[in-house]
């Protein structure tokens, strides 16, 4: 029997290939997640140490050139995705609700809904 015919090497190839895209999804998943976690690490940062030591804006500039100059051809670490991260800190720091939710969607979603959202409901809302 030619194999290539056969119906049921067609579906242990169909069921090889949803594996493979199962698993493709789930590891974006893991790596969105880490990356949301790490962005919002470096927001809280920048927050406690502009508490901390009285810096002002220009210390998001220094660290983006910094962090660039570190990390060539690593995208994300712009002065303008710093202050997101900032941003995105202070804008979920208190809201128990949303922390979870905010990390299960990628950040340019994170990003237009902070950016177009005017409260905290509208962002669930938009999140979910």
């Amino acid at each position: 029997m030619d194999i290539i015919k056969n119906e049921s090497y067609h579906n242990f190839l169909r069921e090889i290939k949803e594996r493979i895209y199962k698993s493709q999804y789930d590891a974006l998943k893991v790596v969105n997640k880490e990356l949301i976690g790490l962005y919002w690490d470096i927001g809280k940062r920048v927050v406690e140490k502009q508490k901390e030591h009285g810096w002002g804006k220009s210390i998001v500039e220094k660290l983006a050139e910094d962090l660039q100059k570190e990390f060539p051809g690593m995208q994300g670490f712009s002065s303008r995705n710093i202050w997101n991260m900032k941003n995105f800190y202070v804008s979920y720091k208190d809201n128990q609700k949303l922390q979870p939710l905010v990390a299960e969607i990628s950040w340019a979603k994170n990003i237009v809904i902070l950016e177009s959202c005017k409260d905290d409901l509208e962002r669930e809302f938009y999140t979910r």
